[in-house]
């Protein structure tokens, strides 16, 4: 079924690409049109020295670490992994408008219902024409050039990091951007709902309005600088009111983030972002539930209600090359929510994440690197606390081929 899956997917964006074909010679065109496929196979092998909810065992996700003694015992094991191999298409073609550009892109790291399982997860998959773009790509409230040069798949915790399914519209486009857009509310990037974002009892997400995102970019010789807004209209609905009162209500999610790569030299490239906001845990890498409850004493009307979580997140890398054949990334990210008065005393507190590594090309397209792997989890108020240590070997070879065709 999920080979099935596979191969439909890629017939569907073949098929897409030739009906963007067969329109335009309808219309009067004088560009050429083109095809790219590309992505790359990649193989994970590497070794947990404590634990980590099996379902993430190639990956470095803070918020899956135990949040109780022995929760994922025994400790230690060995890993191997295909999940990160990804496949994508992009489709060029020319119109009166513009260039029309496809993209349809997929890994095979299953979230979601498909946790833990090897099986197609989309990444992108949207159309962009001009200055419109429309489909599932990165939020313009993340920026995704402060990602290291690193090979574990999920990213440090402390990351803006989420691909949405949006209308955008790029205000200014080329060296310096800015973008706007109104995004999917309640959406996560681990697949749930956004009833599971939420720490009310019985009840469920009422979502009225979408969430709105912009971002300034500078650019230039010695790298960006960004700086990015959200705000979010987060509402809930009690479903089952009882003992005379009702939670239902609202609270207004909103962020703001700067980030920015710096080339330092001509071998050193610095990559870091700072975050702070309520209510906006969904958008970050690795982060639970964006609205808490918060207990209102002497109100017997509504005795507890709903407050979106403050949260911050820091993140910074420098990736630094050896020689042209070998490099090094190595840094600190980390993300702090402070939780309500009610909230269990298991519940995630802050998550911390370092990385150093060895990254060898030995020949084009190919990688071949070494990372050893730190992570924390830090509770509310039970002073438990569980790291991990991981030694990870991974091997990547990149592919691409585009395929040309002049006007007929």
């Amino acid at each position: 079924m999920k080979h099935s899956l596979l191969l439909v997917s890629i017939l569907l964006s073949c098929s897409l690409f030739c009906m963007a074909q067969q329109s335009e010679k309808l219309i009067d065109t004088t560009k050429m049109k083109a095809l790219e496929i590309y992505g790359f196979v990649m193989t994970d092998v590497g070794y947990n020295f404590d634990q980590i909810n099996p379902n993430w065992f190639d990956a470095m996700r803070i918020t899956k670490l135990p949040s109780y003694k022995d929760q994922f015992a025994p400790d230690g094991k060995v890993f191997f992994g295909i999940r990160q191999s990804r496949f994508g298409v992009k489709g060029y073609t020319s119109t009166p408008i513009g260039e029309l550009k496809t993209v349809f892109e997929f890994d095979l790291f299953g979230t979601g219902v498909d946790e833990g399982q090897t099986t197609m997860r989309l990444r992108h998959i949207y159309a962009e024409l001009g200055r419109i773009a429309i489909g599932q790509t990165n939020s313009p409230f993340m920026d995704g050039d402060v990602w290291p040069n690193t090979i574990e798949y999920w990213g440090p915790s402390g990351m803006v990091f989420f691909r949405n399914i949006q209308l955008r519209y790029a205000i200014m486009q080329g060296k310096n951007e800015l973008f706007v857009a109104l995004e999917r509310p309640g959406a996560s990037a681990d697949q749930g709902s956004y009833d599971d974002r939420i720490e009310l009892d019985s009840v469920r997400g009422r979502l009225k309005l979408p969430d709105f995102s912009a971002h300034y970019k500078r650019s230039g010789d010695w790298g960006h600088i960004q700086i990015a807004g959200m705000l979010r209209d987060l509402r809930w609905e009690d479903t089952h009111t009882t003992g005379g009162y009702d939670v239902s209500g609202s609270v207004v999610g909103w962020g703001g983030h700067f980030s920015t790569v710096l080339n330092l030299g001509a071998s050193n490239v610095f990559r870091g972002s700072f975050v702070y906001g309520h209510g906006i845990q969904n958008y970050m890498q690795d982060a639970p539930v964006d609205v808490g409850v918060k207990v209102q004493p002497g109100n017997t009307a509504e005795p507890f209600t709903g407050e979106a979580l403050p949260i911050y997140g820091i993140h910074a890398f420098l990736d630094h090359n050896w020689n042209s054949k070998l490099s090094t990334s190595i840094g600190y990210s980390s993300v702090h929510i402070e939780n309500t008065d009610a909230a269990a005393p298991s519940a995630y507190r802050m998550g911390q994440y370092a990385i150093v590594n060895f990254v060898s090309v030995p020949f084009p397209n190919a990688l071949a690197a070494i990372e050893f792997q730190w992570g924390r989890r830090s509770n509310f108020t039970d002073d438990f606390h569980s790291d991990i240590f991981k030694i990870h070997l991974g091997f990547k070879y990149n592919f691409s081929q585009i395929f040309y065709r002049n006007r007929e």
